[in-house]
């Protein structure tokens, strides 16, 4: 949670970065809206997790996952580029989908937090999905 934290205030530090076309572009963290995972996993094999969530507007872009990992827990969440430019259109129902592979290594649960923003005292909020591993 504390690094999701460190993360954010990062990347608005970093808010501005200017690319070959001259474009300016920031990160946004976006919340989770929903997500396809498996019920299970088998120890050893590959999955693909496909995670929901709303685009924003029409200058937002997704450049990767938050993947943070501590032991069997996982905290994801999507991260957009969001270029500032004049003609941005505000998008109220444009739901994506993004996908990662995720590699079974251990036995036991994994425990997966999809980010879904802050509460209304600015604390973060997930969407917790526990997955057991078979052999």
């Amino acid at each position: 949670m504390k690094k999701l934290l460190v993360l954010c205030l990062t990347l608005i530090l970093f808010a501005s970065c200017s690319v070959d076309d001259d474009s300016t572009y920031s990160f946004e963290v976006l919340p989770v809206e929903s997500v396809d995972i498996p019920d299970e996993f088998t120890l050893g094999e590959v999955y693909p997790i496909t995670v929901s969530y709303f685009k924003p507007s029409s200058c937002h872009f997704f450049r990767e996952f938050y993947y943070l990992k501590d032991n069997n827990e996982r905290t994801v969440a999507p991260i957009d580029y969001v270029f500032e430019r004049d003609d941005c259109e505000t998008l109220n129902d444009e739901l994506v989908e993004e996908t990662f592979n995720f590699i079974v290594t251990s036995n036991g649960s994994y425990i997966f937090k999809f980010w879904q923003g802050e509460d209304t005292n600015g604390g973060d909020q997930y969407l917790t999905i526990e997955v057991p591993v078979t052999n």
